[in-house]
């Protein structure tokens, strides 16, 4: 394959196209996985060995760097978190996986924190060296990962994204975006700004209905249905209610992610106020700690957490938190501080979420 021209490509398969894997955290972790299943070879580079290591287990070869992975590739995908990273990885002279990689070689790019410049300039370079470059942010998150049901929004030559096909199918559903760069934009506009404007409201939905005492369940399961109804209802308001708040999306991810997005915006001549709420809200929890180790929803269900875990001792445990006679205090035993606002307030004087929720479990 890697030599072939673009225009005479095979039809991909385990027999004919070696993969290489960069990056096996929450999301290649499992995306990866599917295509060993499949029968590919593949081989992976992982800065954190322990994180490949599952992998390695399930029959994938390990190399040293980027390059040592590209050199033994036909098709290099990579996740790894940061436009910085993914300029390392990819783009670096004496380690990153272009240089290794052969003529008539793809790069697919799967990280969602890329700015669309960074994606062009990539598959700028890999013209230049005879290869191919696709930009294919993806959707679904740790759950859609494991299930092989992302969705991927994919930016470059449609030949080549229509011949990835059977790779993409292993992983989920594939949506040509267009030119370079493009399936960075859809996933600004699709899912950073869309979601975390929409989370907001999800949140508050619930805590109106826990306040005004009906079935938090029923309640969600009767707006489901309707103009109301979402995918991040369906896939966010039973862990919600569970308290499941596993890392699938890290805080600090999305934080960088809303940056890039209000930069474009401001590229384009537009003011979103509700996406500047947003980053506002998952600024303040990345400030104090929870970055690392939060799912991007627990910030907005923090409040709800605290009111509906023991109901009627909220007002008590307030006073262990703040100092006598202060107004905050004050505020918070006259309102019980049941929306989002919760996290502008309450953070800035110093308390890690942690820390205050462990309070309200004692």
């Amino acid at each position: 394959m890697a030599a072939a021209a673009t225009a005479n490509f095979e039809s991909l398969s385990p027999s004919n196209t070696r993969v290489g894997w960069i990056g096996t955290g929450v999301m290649g972790r499992s995306m990866c996985g599917h295509l060993i299943k499949a029968g590919y070879k593949v081989t992976v580079f992982n800065r954190t060995l322990s994180k490949a290591q599952p992998l390695i287990d399930m029959g994938a070869r390990l190399a040293q760097s980027p390059l040592a992975v590209a050199s033994q590739s036909d098709v290099v995908f990579s996740i790894v978190g940061f436009p910085s990273d993914v300029r390392s990885v990819l783009l670096d002279s004496t380690s990153g996986a272009l240089p290794g990689l052969r003529p008539g070689g793809v790069l697919v790019d799967h990280d969602q924190h890329l700015k669309p410049s960074l994606a062009a300039e990539i598959s700028a370079a890999a013209t230049i060296k005879d290869c191919h470059s696709v930009d294919a942010p993806v959707s679904g998150g740790d759950r859609g990962a494991k299930n092989g049901s992302l969705a991927i929004f994919a930016g470059g030559d449609k030949t080549v994204i229509e011949r990835l096909s059977p790779l993409f199918a292993l992983m989920g559903r594939v949506n040509y975006m267009g030119a370079p760069g493009k399936g960075q934009f859809r996933k600004i506009g699709k899912i950073r700004i869309t979601i975390a404007s929409t989370m907001v409201g999800l949140v508050e939905g619930i805590i109106y209905a826990h306040k005004a005492g009906l079935n938090v369940e029923s309640y969600l399961n009767a707006i489901s249905t309707g103009a109301a109804g979402s995918k991040s209802l369906d896939l966010y308001g039973s862990r919600i209610l569970k308290r499941d708040f596993e890392a699938g999306f890290y805080v600090n991810h999305f934080v960088k992610d809303l940056g890039i997005c209000l930069k474009e915006c401001q590229n384009m001549g537009l003011a979103l106020p509700g996406l500047a709420l947003a980053q506002q809200l998952y600024l303040s929890l990345k400030a104090h700690g929870e970055g690392k180790f939060r799912n991007v929803f627990f910030g907005f269900c923090t409040p709800l957490l605290l009111e509906t875990r023991k109901p009627g001792l909220v007002n008590v445990r307030l006073s262990f938190i703040l100092p006598p006679g202060s107004c905050l205090r004050e505020w918070c035993s006259s309102s019980l501080v049941v929306s989002s606002w919760f996290l502008l307030i309450v953070l800035p004087f110093g308390f890690r979420l942690v820390d205050m929720l462990r309070l309200f479990d004692s």
